[in-house]
């Protein structure tokens, strides 16, 4: 008997820059080193988008290949949901310019703002939209141009960014509503906005009037990370009833290896399961998850049925986790 609609991912994609910047080459222009960046983040090198490359034509390249994998025609989407924090312009919103560079001509197309948690909170929107039967297909985006709102002269914040775009193809179809369904078994999203000022960028449209730069507290943010990230995907848990042990690859927002290290150790996640790719892609925002996804699966090491957890932390705070079954 079929008892819901669960959102399948049915194809993954990804897309970098071609320009590496290494941590060598940062050294050059503020007072840095690959040690030191290395001691505190685990980063060594990061995609760098040029100036002809803008937030929808990553977003949009990756896109494309996820509906490949997928062997879904860009006119059979009916839901765009693009996460990002550094959109092409003001308005309209970067996904509906991937739309029209996509040729998909219905249903909506439209952003999410949530910073590093984007990729995370437009999962859970699409999904409510598909189990929900408003729409049939989604294309999740998460897609950055970090470089563009970085302070280069900081060499706190500078090192820890790169640009990229990761991509998902969702599609809605009938499950037993077991937790051995495919497809997203659980969501959870969460904010607090009292912590504003310790992950900003300090310029916008309705204050400065201008785009601003990157602006974070590292130790302050470090310190809350690991305690509001392991709590929500305890939640996520137990409401599927899954151990963490049962989890097949955790898939974290890639932002510095010492607070994946400590998500997974508090959680009990072995070393194995985790994906991690900051040290060659750097902090990419919303990017990070699918960048991650993307590699994982170009590496075999999805499979039909594998348990993914997903979770993320970004500026407001905000965050959240998603387990799915591929």
């Amino acid at each position: 008997m079929v008892a819901v609609l669960r959102s399948v991912i049915r194809g993954v994609g990804a897309h970098l820059p071609k320009r590496i910047v290494s941590n060598e080459d940062l050294s050059k222009i503020v007072d840095t080193s690959d040690a030191w960046i290395q001691e505190r983040s685990g980063i060594a090198n990061r995609h760098i988008a040029d100036e002809t490359e803008k937030t929808s034509d990553l977003g949009a390249a990756a896109a494309k290949q996820a509906l490949v994998r997928a062997g879904i025609d860009p006119i059979d989407i009916d839901l765009i949901v693009c996460a990002t924090a550094t959109p092409d312009r003001t308005f309209p919103a970067t996904a509906v310019r991937i739309q029209s560079m996509l040729g998909v001509t219905k249903g909506a197309a439209f952003d999410v703002q949530a910073v590093c948690s984007g990729f995370v909170y437009a999962l859970a929107i699409a999904d409510n939209f598909l189990k929900t039967g408003q729409s049939k297909r989604a294309l999740v985006i998460g897609a950055e141009t970090f470089s563009r709102i970085l302070d280069w002269s900081d060499r706190s914040t500078c090192v820890l960014f790169g640009d990229g775009a990761g991509a998902v193809v969702l599609e809605a179809q009938p499950q037993h509503g077991t937790r051995n369904d495919r497809g997203i078994l659980a969501t959870r999203l969460r904010s607090d906005g009292r912590y504003e000022d310790l992950l900003y960028v300090d310029g916008g449209a309705g204050s400065t009037k201008t785009v601003g730069h990157l602006r974070m507290n590292g130790r302050e943010v470090f310190r809350h990370a690991i305690q509001k990230i392991s709590g929500v995907i305890e939640e996520t848990l137990v409401e599927t009833g899954y151990a963490a042990d049962e989890i097949d690859l955790f898939i974290p927002h890639q932002a510095n290896k010492r607070i994946l290290d400590g998500i997974a150790k508090k959680l009990g996640v072995a070393p194995e399961k985790i994906v991690m790719t900051l040290h060659k892609h750097g902090n990419t925002s919303a990017a990070s998850i699918p960048l991650a996804l993307n590699e994982a699966f170009e590496a075999h090491r999805v499979k039909e049925g594998s348990l993914i957890l997903m979770e993320a932390m970004g500026g407001g705070f905000t965050w959240g986790a998603v387990l799915a079954r591929w």
